[in-house]
């Protein structure tokens, strides 16, 4: 029976790997597919990883009709199996809800990746909508780290090296408007204390004294 599984995880788990590698299985089984992915870091119409991997892939815009698209493609004589869909998180709640429908009623497996929630701890939704009606959510099980060492289970953006919990949901990369945007892991604690790599090692540098002892 089709399954439509959401793989979740933080920033740097894995999931673009797995996604790549969940692909090449299913192909390599005779098993016809879909790579699908939207605003990955390295461009359009590629899906990339950290680790260096990277393949040619269907660029997903608000416009996208995964039914439709499946539906013109099985027409044609094309076999679609099953669908891997990277940077799930930045689909629409209809789009995942096409997705249900090809798992349902065309028997299309479909494994969608993507971050949960954004920098400011809100749902994505996209997740939001996967986390609904999927039949299976599966938290990947490499586990990225927070600078402390502990298991980081949200994403930061900083803004010319401070951490932000405003502005747009989707802003990939440096804008290129005189602030320089990154992103890094960090575990609850330190997320809701904004406290990044960056301010950790500036606030070490300071001499930590008890009070009334610098006079002594």
């Amino acid at each position: 029976m089709a399954e439509l599984v959401f793989f979740s995880g933080t920033m740097d788990s894995g999931k673009s790997t797995l996604a790549l590698q969940m692909d090449h299985n299913h192909a390599a089984a005779g098993r016809g597919g879909l790579l699908y992915t939207r605003n990955d870091r390295a461009g359009q119409s590629v899906v990339s990883s950290r680790l260096g991997l990277r393949h040619p892939a269907i660029e997903v815009t608000d416009e996208t009709d995964f039914w439709d698209d499946v539906v013109q493609r099985r027409t044609r004589g094309e076999r679609i199996d099953y669908l891997v869909c990277d940077e799930a998180q930045f689909y629409t709640p209809t789009q995942v809800e096409q997705l249900a429908q090809l798992v349902d009623e065309m028997g299309v497996d479909v494994y969608a990746f993507g971050i949960t929630a954004d920098f400011r701890t809100r749902l994505f939704p996209g997740s939001a909508r996967l986390v609904e009606l999927a039949d299976r959510v599966e938290v990947l099980q490499v586990q990225t780290l927070c600078w402390c060492g502990a298991r980081a289970t949200h994403n930061a953006r900083t803004v010319d090296g401070e951490m932000v919990v405003e502005g747009e949901q989707v802003l990939v990369g440096d804008t290129g408007k005189h602030a320089q945007v990154g992103y890094e892991v960090l575990c609850r604690r330190h997320h809701m204390r904004r406290m990044t790599r960056a301010v950790a090692r500036a606030t070490s540098r300071v001499p930590q004294t008890l009070p009334g002892l610098a006079e002594a």
